[in-house]
């Protein structure tokens, strides 16, 4: 109903403003493509810093990771998460937790990773928007900014208390246990519940990193969603508008705010409306904030879009060779360049053909151990 609703209100409002519309396609016919190779700049140095920080958190096993097959898992991540309204982001958590397991990466390592990285991701955000209420001209969108940082900032305060204190700890896990439960009796999945759960979650509270190294990782979130910004003002640029600088961080969480609520894929022309609507409240001509907020989208959305799924193939058809160690193994290295690994679905940890029996493990947070699944495609 939601989905259903987002589209009469894009078709009326397209209706309504056909005419501004037509205005910003031409004015996206004259962009200043300097501006427009910019702003691809930008938000390449975006997802290479947030698949950067992955690399780095990967570190706490004390095997380096493959800054390829990191950015490979990444973009492909985010395809997925900006393809799929509501649940995206969820399976874009999962669908990286299984490649990185895939490659050879203990289940508590990428767990701890993909925790901490959400934090810090999160909680970058929500320092942004607290910078951009500070130097906002407007009283409400202030507010605004600061009610969207302590959004933001809260899902990241709960993990890190997760991780940092046994009694918030079991909490999760009854949490976990219920909605396990839950599964178990609608789906009958999975088949083991949460055995292997404590044993886990301790697993992963015990992993630590230096604070030197946690404060690199946190500058590099606050560059992803910098070089992100800095996309949409060079959007800006490209369409021969000046940038609201008083007022952009607070634009730019309007998109993020919006675009987090998943009704439509990626918030697809939601994200749209909200950034053509708070670039036209901070000053642009309705057109001109048109044709940036699209721009802006094309190298933000569409490019990440079809750029990730192509990567998504690729990553679900590797398949290992015969007499190739099993995932478990992994090198000195710790994760495995894609192009010596094979198809293998991507949670798994079967030994492959030949290569005898896999030895048997307590069974972890997903399941009895985690399981190659054959010929599986997202």
């Amino acid at each position: 109903m939601l989905v259903a609703l987002a589209i009469v209100v894009l078709v009326g409002v397209i209706v309504v403003e056909r005419h501004t519309l037509a205005e910003s396609l031409h004015v996206l016919a004259h962009l200043n493509w300097a501006w427009f190779l910019l702003a691809l700049a930008s938000e390449a140095i975006s997802l290479s810093s947030f698949g950067l920080s992955r690399k780095l958190l990967m570190q706490v096993s004390g095997r380096p990771a493959r800054f390829g097959t990191v950015m490979a898992i990444t973009y492909a991540a985010n395809a997925l998460s900006i393809s799929v309204p509501f649940a995206g982001a969820e399976l874009a958590l999962v669908f990286s937790y299984r490649q990185f397991r895939r490659h050879g990466v203990d289940a508590a390592t990428t767990g701890w990773m993909l925790a901490v990285s959400a934090i810090f991701s999160t909680s970058a955000l929500a320092l942004l928007l607290v910078i951009g209420a500070l130097a906002g001209s407007a009283s409400l969108a202030s507010a605004a900014g600061f009610l969207g940082a302590f959004v933001f900032i809260v899902p990241g305060a709960a993990v890190l208390l997760a991780l940092r204190f046994e009694n918030v700890r079991r909490l999760l896990h009854q949490i976990i246990a219920w909605l396990v439960g839950v599964s178990r009796s609608v789906f009958g999945v999975p088949a083991h519940g949460v055995d292997g759960l404590d044993e886990f979650l301790d697993r992963v509270a015990s992993l630590r990193l230096s604070g030197p190294r946690y404060t690199e990782i946190f500058g590099l979130a606050v560059l992803n969603w910098v070089a992100d910004c800095g996309a949409l003002a060079c959007a800006i640029k490209a369409t021969g508008q000046s940038v609201p600088w008083h007022n952009l961080l607070l634009v730019y969480g309007a998109g993020a705010a919006v675009g987090s609520t998943g009704i439509t894929p990626g918030g697809f022309a939601l994200v749209e409306l909200a950034l053509t609507a708070a670039l036209t409240a901070a000053g642009l001509p309705r057109s001109p904030a048109l044709a940036a907020v699209l721009t802006y989208r094309l190298v933000n959305f569409w490019l990440i879009l079809i750029g990730g799924w192509i990567l998504m193939a690729v990553l679900a058809h590797r398949r290992i060779a015969p007499g190739q160690s099993a995932p478990d193994s992994p090198g000195s290295d710790g994760l495995r360049e894609p192009g010596r690994l094979g198809h293998a679905g991507r949670p798994g940890q079967r030994s492959p053909s030949g290569a005898g029996q896999a030895p048997r493990r307590r069974p972890g947070l997903l399941g009895p151990g985690a399981r190659r699944l054959a010929g599986h495609r997202v």
